[in-house]
């Protein structure tokens, strides 16, 4: 299996309901390290998995949404705990949007499968992957 990894950073506000967030039920913010994985059986012709420049491009674009805003306030997220894991998976989807709309480069049917890793430090991350 061949991976392309691309890299941004997303901050945001958010809050938690439930007593087994304990003091995270306030509001707070995070900054999540994100990184995308794009992952295929073989190489393209010109020897790549999908385009860099857009992997990183299409990235962005799914993070921008989120940046510097309060996640509590999105109407796609209301009545939701968006946890890393959730977002994780929230991510992907906009990436496995892009990839079906052709924004890598690369046909999404020879794409395996895209990884979406947020670190929420060095010592503790959560992921999510599955095709596009």
């Amino acid at each position: 299996m061949f991976a392309l990894e691309v890299r941004r950073h997303v901050m945001i506000a958010h809050s938690f309901r439930g007593a087994v967030f304990g003091p995270a039920q306030a509001l707070h913010g995070a900054t999540f390290l994100v990184d995308a994985a794009f992952m295929t059986e073989t190489l393209d012709p010109h020897g790549l998995v999908v385009d860099i420049g857009r992997a990183g491009d299409v990235l962005e674009g799914a993070l921008a949404p989120l940046a510097y805003r309060n996640l509590d306030d999105l109407p796609d997220f209301l009545g939701v705990n968006t946890t890393t894991e959730f977002l994780a998976k929230h991510i992907h989807d906009r990436l496995a949007e892009a990839a079906r709309a052709g924004a890598l480069g690369r046909a999404a049917s020879e794409i395996a499968a895209i990884r979406v890793t947020l670190s929420e430090s060095h010592v503790a991350r959560a992921w999510y992957e599955a095709p596009p």
